[in-house]
């Protein structure tokens, strides 16, 4: 399994795998999901409301709960310190593909990669 200080990566798709095995432990990712819900249903607020300073919220409920997530239950550094960008985008192809159906199958594929 890749390690955080081992080379980089160059593409998403090579990271993605290494992502998912990050975020094994199933309360972890359900963390994300409560926070990436939040930042979608608070973003749709904002928008409705025209309440702009709410912005500057989203960071914090987004990371807050992914965070509590890696330094509670999967005991790991969250790959964001050393891949914001792959990390962002990674969480939310890990958030379309829970609700798509489609994370099972893909976080056995990076575990067994492993």
């Amino acid at each position: 399994m890749q390690k955080l200080s081992e080379q980089p990566f160059q593409r998403f798709q090579d990271f993605y795998p290494f992502y998912l095995r990050e975020h094994a432990n199933p309360i972890c990712r359900a963390l994300h999901y409560i926070g990436s819900s939040l930042v979608l249903l608070v973003l749709a607020w904002v928008i409705l409301s025209q309440q702009w300073l709410w912005l500057c919220s989203l960071p914090l409920i987004g990371y807050g709960f992914a965070w509590l997530g890696h330094f509670g239950f999967e005991h790991n550094r969250p790959a964001t310190f050393k891949y914001p960008f792959y990390s962002l985008a990674a969480d939310w192809v890990m958030y379309k593909d829970f609700l798509t159906g489609q994370l099972e199958r893909k976080l056995k594929a990076a575990l067994a990669q492993a």
